[in-house]
């Protein structure tokens, strides 16, 4: 039996054998959420990061999280979610994201943008197909030729093992290529593993693909000597390659911190009774700061850092103000059930519509933006920062302490969590 009467029952003894879990993620509580009355009411799990490994060396981890979740309580106790979501319910939808950076009339024609990521989402072109439908953008699918998924080689099989912190990951970079440039086409290379080797080879796929003129990284680890070497993977001239600056704050992370990527830090973005209809803030956790092992690319010329500085550009990546996505592939099916456990950290993947974030969201947008714009054959990494006046300058919010400099608070022109903007139409790429 497998009803509401018995769940109650059964989440406790769930709740029992992760107490600390548990615990942990109930400490997020705002003094708020008051109940309805003595033995009801509402909680919040704060946000966290999609369950992919931890990146450890010689690994990656990718780098989404969900935003905090609410969820209804009896005597104390988590019995449900407090919502399901909704194309409407949940995130920034890509009217909202298109309006907030100009992108209303881009178009671009047909051109691919590869996704990279490590292992297989079984219900990557389901999930994408639900998606766009839900807010009306033309059809991406295998069939019609818009969407294509491979292997670390460039093969239609085998795939990969699923693993469903990653596949969360694939649907946030599906999403938001489809979000900012519905008319592009979009390739997912999947790597065998989330090593560096199954990852650069799949980058090498990627980057080599057909019709190919930008490329998304939502994934990094730290940063090591080894990462000189792993470079090469990133060095393709004619294609633009984006990768996320971080989701720990400030502190650098590889491939961000390679000369031949783009990086993309993060903001909070939220609508607003300006001109434009929007404003951005430096979002707390966005990767940024002076790398330990690359050195400084001819095109920067900031004075606080002798290597490469982290990051180049941005765009919205807090959670709290984050994307609506779409996913299916998780560990425990369907329902309210399933909802609960995954509101509360108990299983992983998601079960539909999820409000997300990290720089996972604003590293696909920066890629698709170059799409847009249809320049990456004539241009190289040193672009945005020569017109950088076509991007809105993001001047206040930090993303830790680094004793008042650039490298972690916002300010006008170059600085380290959000670079030099975010997109103000595609001027600036």
């Amino acid at each position: 039996m497998d009803d509401t009467t018995t769940r109650p029952r059964r989440l406790a003894l769930v709740l029992a054998a992760t107490g600390a879990l548990v615990a942990g993620a109930l400490a997020t509580t705002p003094a708020a959420a008051a109940p309805a009355h003595p033995d009801t009411g509402t909680t919040t799990i704060g946000a966290r990061g999609f369950g992919c490994a931890t990146a450890q060396p010689g690994r990656m981890s990718c780098l989404g999280r969900f935003a905090p979740r609410r969820v209804r309580t009896r005597a104390g106790r988590p019995v449900a979610p407090a919502t399901t979501g909704s194309p409407t319910t949940v995130g920034l939808t890509p009217a909202q994201l298109v309006d907030a950076y100009g992108l209303g009339s881009a178009n671009a024609a047909g051109r691919t943008v590869a996704i990279v990521d490590a292992y297989d989402a079984p219900t990557a072109e389901a999930d994408l197909a639900t998606y766009r439908a839900a807010y009306g953008l033309p059809a991406c699918t295998s069939a019609n030729g818009c969407f294509r998924k491979v292997n670390q080689d460039g093969a239609a099989s085998p795939l990969p093992a699923g693993d469903y912190g990653w596949a969360e990951e694939i649907s946030l970079d599906l999403d938001m290529v489809s979000a900012v440039c519905p008319s592009c086409h979009i390739l997912l290379v999947e790597a065998n593993s989330a090593d560096i080797d199954s990852l650069g080879a799949a980058e090498d796929t990627a980057a080599t693909a057909s019709g190919v003129v930008a490329v998304s990284n939502s994934w990094g680890g730290a940063e090591d000597a080894t990462e000189l070497d792993a470079d090469s993977h990133f060095q393709h001239p004619g294609v633009a390659i984006t990768a996320s600056s971080g989701d720990s704050g400030y502190g650098v992370s590889w491939p961000a911190a390679s000369p031949y990527v783009t990086a993309v830090g993060g903001t909070s973005l939220s609508t607003a009774s300006n001109a434009r209809g929007w404003t951005e803030t430096a979002w707390s956790g966005a990767g940024s700061g002076c790398s330990t092992q690359e050195a400084k690319p001819s095109w920067q010329h900031d004075s606080g850092c002798a290597n490469r500085s982290v990051a180049d550009v941005s765009a919205v990546a807090d959670p709290n103000t984050g994307v609506a996505v779409y996913d299916t592939y998780n560990s425990c099916g369907t329902g309210s059930w399933c909802d609960l456990l995954l509101a509360l950290g108990l299983a992983q993947g998601a079960d539909g519509w999820v409000q997300v974030g990290g720089t996972s969201a604003s590293s696909p947008i920066i890629a698709s933006v170059f799409a847009l714009a249809g320049n990456t054959g004539s241009i190289d990494q040193s672009y945005p920062y020569s017109h950088a006046s076509a991007l809105h300058d993001v001047t206040s919010g930090n993303n830790g302490s680094c004793g008042g400099s650039y490298l972690c608070t916002a300010g006008a022109g170059y600085d380290g969590p959000t670079g030099l903007g975010t997109p103000n139409g595609t001027g600036a790429f």
